[in-house]
């Protein structure tokens, strides 16, 4: 099952990356392929500082990641925390060629950040069946 997973995640093309708001509701945002993964345990996205889901995460740093094979009908929400990063490094070694388009400073973008996600536990669902995994 693991491996099936691994394999979901890497062929997703979107995630849906869930935030919380002041107010306690969740808050999905569609976003491209992660830009790292790690088993189904870290997954990172490059997005904008300023946009409203990072405001969210300084604030409540707990989220959900939803990966989907609309085709099989599978699919694994991870559960877990954000962490966001700006330093140079990181934006580095994640900065992908056409990001420009996103960041037009470049690396050094102020607007320009890294989310490091880490899962507590998922919930895999699959052939009308869905199993909790604590990772």
């Amino acid at each position: 099952m693991v491996e099936q997973i691994i394999k979901l995640i890497a062929e997703s093309q979107i995630a849906i990356l869930c935030s919380v708001d002041e107010n306690g509701y969740p808050c999905a945002k569609a976003m491209l392929a992660p830009r790292r993964v790690n088993g189904m345990r870290e997954v990172w996205f490059s997005t904008n500082t300023s946009s409203q889901s990072v405001e969210r995460y300084r604030n409540c740093n707990k989220a959900s990641i939803y990966f989907y094979n609309a085709t099989t009908f599978q699919g694994v929400m991870l559960r877990g925390t954000i962490e966001i990063l700006e330093d140079a490094q990181t934006k580095e070694e994640l900065w992908q060629d056409g990001d420009e388009l996103y960041y037009p400073n470049g690396i050094t973008d102020p607007d320009y950040c890294v989310l490091h996600f880490t899962a507590d536990n998922a919930r895999y669902y699959a052939d009308f069946c869905s199993t909790e995994i604590k990772l």
